[in-house]
């Protein structure tokens, strides 16, 4: 103890040369010193020094009192005003060490290696103190992050929430600001492999403190990327079931933490949308940014817009990226999907955990099943195994079987699941909420699955929307609905209603439907053919430049060469004739087959000039084509009465079967299958321009088939894999019944407006609004005249009451 004292006797009297020096100070006021160094810190390196041994000796006399074993649950207890002493030099030093970097240079080593070696010994206020030092040197970038993070973790597990909640928010603002300007990938690869190796320890308090950080930066979008996705996915396969339902609960509940406003971000966000001016983007402020007043009036009004414009943009940026956020959960981002599936089916097969974490493990399951499009076929036989009524929580557990269906899985897999669903729930002696929820699940899973249904059991389905449960007739309305566009030969004719497409069937299993061509290219042609219809039906039918599509009763297709084209010319200039003098139906049809007949003649005759090698093959095909033309015009005749001259006619609307018999039709239906797309295209290249119309026209088309089907549009496989199934949208429209409680509750409710109830009398003496009409009438003044009248009134009214009352029945009496 000795050298301990010395060094007191030698700081003490340091201290008294200095306040002898003119330097008065009650024992060397921290605050003051501190502000008069970042003033001038070449004159007060004497002072440091001073403070600088002050705070060796007392962090010696700690370490000292730590070996000695004085301590208690809180900490070294014996003399409070050293460990505040020491934790107000701490934080001196820490503010003016930038001030002094070479001789401070060894002080943030030695106050990491305090908190290392005695954190659990220190009292909690000295430890926060400390702390906080070390964490304005960090912030100062006097430490480096990476050097600290191992301790702040560590500090985090010492069951003092001060200091823990102290540790977290510094680590997270820390790595935050780091990469708020652009993301420092190897920085960050480092801090991650210290919290995925703390994550991968037995100690269950670190790693859930590192689940949990990791969880955070993931939320805040920080750490967004597959590295820590993964090991957020990975903490499930944890020793410990603690971790794992931690990281279960994460991955479930991500979307409602997204929903959630960050703490820093949204508050920021908020007060700069309030402090914007609002600017009304309409025809009127464009129009006076843009000419009206001087020069640099218009250029502030432009900026303005402009700064309004960007405000918008960005609004719509951040809702977007609100409602896409079941897309950026952490199970998208597995790299092994198929491998955590199975690994994770494996334990959940094997724990013995309560029901609860069972849930939450199938959950998850069959979330990634359906996001991946997985296949894992011992996962249906064990959910069947669930599949009751009675069965606790059984709308989450028959969500999970919808989520896990998808188009990829066989269907004989998911048939003993889909059965078990139909006679569980729906059957005539079931309560109208489970055949309700039956409904709605057969409804999601043929939604996914349609091949899993069969003929009879949609009819019978189907029949209980006569019902007279509103829950049972709307889910079964919505089932008919479903197989109204999906599959409508399944249902009954009178059930299938006005389909948008009769024929339409589901994919059978396996089957892919490949583009061969840019998505959309028809909607291009097809708006080009439509143009060319309006323009022969106003009278324009005379160009050249005249699309493949189109046959005209009277042309003849020669493209290729100069005597087709110059028939073609005379035709329609016959047709023209023929439109004007609209004779009869009969000779109309006549002509046409003659026109017709005389244009196969034309083209064999070409061909022939053309191909000299193949003589004998045409003449013995002219023969036969002279012969099929009449009998093809006669049905012709019979089929197509509703054709007219001037009219123009699809290849898609003629007939297959009668025009097999036709060389020249089959050649035109060949030449617009091999080349569907050369109406826009003469190079093969489409513009931008092109590829922004056929997204318009996509857009048109889909609004038009929505209001054609009232609403209803019939998802992806894509979207509906994104989409999570919620629990709470198999129960819609069913009433649930109400305990007492809430019964009375909801009376309680409706009488609050309504006062207590008391008779009329009760309230008329209780009456203070004022006299009444009658008492109003005697306290009226009147004129004299008007109250002699009255009182004379009043004698004549008694004399008359009087009258009436003295007269008795004087008639004769009964018993004389």
């Amino acid at each position: 103890m000795s050298p301990i004292s010395g060094r007191h006797a030698s700081s003490e009297l340091t201290a008294e040369g200095i306040a002898a020096s003119g330097l008065t100070s009650e024992k060397l006021s921290l605050p003051t010193l501190q502000s008069k160094m970042k003033c001038d810190p070449e004159g007060y390196e004497a002072e440091l020094t001073l403070v600088y041994n002050q705070f060796k000796s007392s962090m010696d006399l700690f370490e000292q009192q730590a070996a000695l074993n004085f301590t208690s649950l809180s900490g070294v207890s014996t003399d409070p005003t050293v460990s505040k002493d020491l934790g107000d030099r701490a934080m001196f030093l820490s503010h003016v060490t930038p001030f002094y970097p070479k001789k401070l240079v060894n002080f943030p080593k030695e106050l990491a290696q305090l908190l290392r070696s005695s954190a659990r010994t220190l009292p909690s206020g000295l430890r926060v103190h400390v702390t906080q030092a070390l964490i304005l040197l960090v912030n100062r970038k006097i430490v480096d992050i990476g050097e600290t993070l191992a301790l702040f973790m560590e500090l985090q597990t010492l069951g003092d929430r001060v200091l823990r909640n102290l540790a977290f928010s510094h680590i997270i603002h820390s790595i935050r600001r780091m990469n708020q300007k652009h993301k420092n990938d190897t920085k960050n690869r480092a801090l991650q492999n210290i919290l995925f190796a703390l994550l991968q320890q037995e100690d269950e308090a670190k790693a859930k403190r590192s689940l949990i950080t990791l969880c955070e930066l993931h939320r805040r979008r920080v750490w967004f990327d597959d590295r820590t996705a993964n090991a957020i996915c990975s903490a499930c396969f944890h020793s410990s079931s603690r971790i794992m339902i931690a990281s279960l609960s994460f991955l479930l509940d991500y979307e409602k933490i997204e929903d959630d406003s960050d703490s820093d971000m949204a508050d920021s966000e908020d007060e700069q949308t309030a402090n914007q001016p609002q600017v009304l983007l309409n025809k009127e402020a464009i129009y006076k940014a843009n000419n009206k007043g001087t020069s640099s009036s218009k250029k502030k009004k432009q900026a303005k817009l402009q700064r309004a414009v960007r405000s918008m943009k960005k609004q719509q940026r951040l809702q977007s990226e609100n409602n896409n956020t079941s897309y950026y959960s952490p199970l998208n981002h597995l790299k092994d999907a198929q491998g955590f599936a199975e690994k994770l089916f494996s334990r959940l097969q094997t724990c013995n955990e309560r029901f609860e974490v069972k849930m939450m493990l199938m959950k998850v399951i069959a979330r990634t099943v359906g996001l991946h499009h997985l296949i894992l076929l011992n996962f249906y036989p064990y959910l069947q195994r669930y599949v009751q009524p009675h069965q606790r929580d059984v709308t989450n557990l028959l969500a999970a079987a919808v989520q896990a269906c998808h188009d990829m899985v066989p269907p004989d897999a998911v048939e003993p699941l889909f059965k078990q669903v139909v006679n569980q729930f729906v059957h005539d002696r079931s309560r109208p909420e489970a055949i309700s929820v039956g409904l709605n699940v057969i409804r999601e899973i043929c939604l996914r699955m349609p091949l899993l249904m069969t003929e009879d059991l949609l009819q019978d389905l189907v029949l209980y929307k006569k019902s007279n449960e509103k829950a049972v007739s709307a889910s079964a309305r919505s089932l008919l609905t479903l197989f109204r566009e999906v599959c409508p030969s399944l249902l009954v004719k009178k059930d299938r209603g006005r389909p948008t497409n009769p024929k339409a069937r589901p994919k059978a299993f396996g089957e892919v439907s490949v583009a061969s061509s840019v998505p959309g290219i028809e909607l291009l042609d097809q708006e080009d053919s439509d143009d060319d219809v309006e323009e022969g039906s106003v009278g324009l039918s005379d160009h050249d430049d005249q699309s493949d599509d189109d046959v005209n009763l009277g042309e003849e297709d020669a493209n290729c060469e100069k005597d087709g084209d110059d028939a073609s010319d005379n035709e329609s200039g016959d047709d023209h004739e023929i439109d004007d003098e609209c004779d009869s139906d009969e000779d109309n049809k006549s002509q046409a087959a003659e026109e017709f007949s005389e244009d196969d003649d034309a083209i064999d005759s070409a061909s022939a000039t053309e191909d000299d090698e193949s003589d004998g093959e045409e003449e013995g095909i002219d023969g036969d084509i002279m012969q099929d033309n009449n009998s093809w015009a006669s049905e012709e005749d019979d089929v197509d009465e509703k054709v007219s001259k001037g009219t123009k006619r699809k290849i898609s609307d003629i007939d297959v079967n009668a025009a097999s018999n036709s060389l020249r039709a089959l050649k035109k239906l060949a030449g617009a299958n091999m080349e569907p797309n050369s109406l826009n295209m003469e190079d093969g290249i489409l513009s931008n321009e092109d590829f922004k119309r056929i997204k318009e026209l996509k857009a048109k088309n889909d609004a038009r088939t929505v209001l054609a089907q009232h609403g209803f549009k019939l998802p992806s496989s894509d979207q509906i894999s994104t989409k999570r199934v919620d629990a709470a949208k198999l129960e819609a429209n069913i009433r649930k019944k109400l305990s007492k409680e809430e019964r009375l509750a909801i009376i309680r409710a409706g009488r609050e407006d309504r006062g207590r109830y008391q008779a009329k009398t009760a309230l008329k003496k209780k009456k203070t609004g004022g006299s009444s009409n009658q008492q109003k009438e005697h306290q009226k003044r009147m004129p004299l005249a008007a109250k002699r009248s009255k009182v004379a009134k009043s004698k004549i009214e008694k004399k008359r009451k009087q009258a009436r009352a003295g007269k008795q029945f004087r008639g004769r009496k009964a018993w004389k």
